[in-house]
């Protein structure tokens, strides 16, 4: 798709021509964890299965930082085309490119050497740890496939090739699946089939998204010359608040761990490991209704056309708040069929996954609002909104009331202490966009 269009288009038609690309591009990401969830816990068992889930962050981490080159290059690239210089642009993709190819080497060299007090700090215990080391060495040794394929998805999809990006993730999503199920069922691989599977998946994707570079539609061109060191700087600010975004994920989930192993013990961890791998279904709709807009509100805004940036913004907002509230409320209604998705549960795991359920699944609905206001201030470069919120809600909120909530309510005070963290996130988020429509009209 040319520049022009994202300018002249209506913004409905824009938007939902990138919208179901976007969804299943990011739904079938998270299938690689799903997949893996799902497989353990029905065939290697509940403490397996915690296992999956106290080495869950260092996924994240990995495609995060992937991530945070590739929205973080991505908007600014269209931001420049926008205002109709290509060059600067390009410059922009070249430098996020050289960024991440510098940070996946540094990363892979530290992982390799800290292996096993990495699986440590994450919460690793004497009965998970064997399950812990079949499984990292794997998803590490593989960190690459991780960190191209949410780099390369950005860059794609901002380059006008929604529909290659969505084909590459749910080809490798696919692909994960099958041998998953191979490597763990039939080949008796354990948790060592898991990751492999999931690597093997993320390649394919990447050799996907990498045949984008020699098609017609092509516009992503190498400016190396063009590269200045206050670039870099950009890319890394403007990519933060996405990188939090997945990061955000990883430490709630460690947070969490570590308060329901004080609390109730692996059962808690297994229950959390329900609602945690529900979660990154919901994120990963709410971030595929994000990613739909990106492009359209970072071209507009670069063209200084601030009505269209703001009627894609209330449209993304109404889109993320149906979505999320179809999952909340099954959640609420019927808690067990999550539950029953991911394990042969036994009655001490359905007695605590149902009142955790529904409580920490109302915050999804704050979540989905949260993420979209994240995704308009990236988008149109006000970075310092965006950081905030992220780091409110997956950071400083989300650490206060799981370790103070505790005290006052027990394990109950740990599955509300998600909710707590987005609502009021919400709120401030609220306040900051208010401010900046008021600013922007003076």
């Amino acid at each position: 798709m040319e520049t022009k269009e994202f300018m002249e288009k209506p913004v409905k038609s824009l938007f939902f021509r990138y919208l179901i690309p976007s969804i299943m591009g990011t739904m079938v990401t998270s299938i690689y964890v799903l997949a893996d969830t799902i497989i353990i816990g029905k065939g290697l068992g509940s403490v397996a299965m915690a296992a999956l889930n106290i080495a869950l962050p260092i996924y994240n981490i990995y495609f995060g930082l992937g991530l945070l080159f590739g929205v973080g290059g991505s908007v600014l690239m269209s931001i420049y085309r926008g205002r109709g210089e290509k060059e600067k642009a390009d410059a922009y993709f070249t430098a996020a490119f050289l960024m991440n190819t510098v940070v996946w080497l540094l990363l892979l060299a530290a992982s390799i050497f800290f292996m096993e007090d990495l699986a440590w700090l994450l919460g690793g215990t004497e009965e998970t740890m064997p399950y812990i080391m079949d499984y990292i060495p794997y998803i590490i040794g593989g960190m690459g496939a991780f960190f191209f394929s949410s780099f390369l998805q950005t860059f794609v999809r901002n380059d006008g090739a929604p529909n290659l990006a969505m084909n590459a993730v749910i080809s490798g999503g696919v692909t994960n699946i099958i041998l998953d199920y191979v490597f763990v069922f039939p080949m008796q691989m354990g948790m060592a089939g898991a990751a492999i599977a999931t690597v093997a998946g993320s390649c394919l994707t990447v050799a996907i998204l990498l045949v984008h570079f020699f098609t017609k539609k092509n516009q992503l061109k190498w400016n190396w010359k063009g590269i200045k060191g206050s670039y870099l700087k950009e890319i890394v600010v403007n990519g933060t608040a996405s990188f939090f975004i997945e990061v955000a994920s990883g430490i709630t989930i460690f947070a969490f761990n570590l308060q329901l192993l004080k609390y109730v013990g692996n059962t808690g961890v297994t229950v959390f490991g329900i609602i945690c791998n529900t979660a990154i279904v919901v994120t990963c709709l709410s971030k595929g209704v994000n990613q739909a807009a990106q492009p359209i509100l970072s071209i507009n805004y670069g063209a200084g056309q601030m009505k269209r940036t703001d009627e894609v913004r209330r449209l993304t907002m109404i889109v993320s708040l149906i979505i999320c509230g179809v999952i909340v409320a099954v959640g609420v209604l019927a808690p067990d069929f999550f539950t029953y998705i991911f394990l042969n549960p036994d009655e001490e795991i359905l007695s605590m996954s149902a009142d955790a359920v529904r409580t920490y699944f109302i915050g999804f609905l704050f979540m989905a609002a949260n993420m979209v206001y994240i995704c308009y201030f990236q988008a149109i470069v006000k970075n310092g909104y965006a950081l905030f919120l992220c780091l409110l809600r997956g950071c400083i909120l989300v650490l206060i009331f799981v370790y103070i909530l505790p005290l006052f309510l027990g394990v109950w005070g740990i599955w509300l202490a998600f909710v707590a963290a987005e609502f009021f996130t919400l709120l401030i988020g609220i306040v900051c966009t208010k401010k900046g429509d008021r600013s922007r009209k003076v």
